[in-house]
């Protein structure tokens, strides 16, 4: 059974920091292509940043320069470092784990970025 985990989330002023986490089981995590998104209240869900299992990265515009995606396959889990915080960034973030087949969704953690 595959479980991914998010945890980290939470209410941060603007300009602030968070570092989200996604804990794997049930695949063998260093062959998948981890992914962080995002969906605010009314909107489509949209990918964040990506980290593939040879650590190719791809990042939104909206996130480059601010968030870092990394992975610790010894771990089993993928990070996202969110600098600079904006209101705009507030949503809650899913974690997603991908091998060609279906793509695999945690329950997702709520960051809130507000003054």
């Amino acid at each position: 059974q595959v479980q991914l985990v998010e945890s980290g989330g939470g209410l941060v002023q603007p300009g602030g920091s968070l570092r989200l986490s996604c804990a794997a089981s049930g695949i063998t995590f260093s062959m998948y292509t981890m992914g962080w998104y995002r969906q605010a209240p009314g909107k489509q869900r949209e990918l964040v940043a990506r980290i593939t299992e040879d650590g190719s990265i791809n990042y939104a515009n909206s996130a480059k320069g601010r968030f870092t995606i990394s992975r610790d396959n010894a771990k089993n889990t993928v990070y996202l470092q969110m600098d600079s915080l904006k209101p705009e960034d507030t949503a809650v973030y899913y974690c997603s784990a991908n091998l060609l087949g279906p793509t695999y969704w945690g329950q997702g953690t709520q960051v809130t970025v507000s003054s």
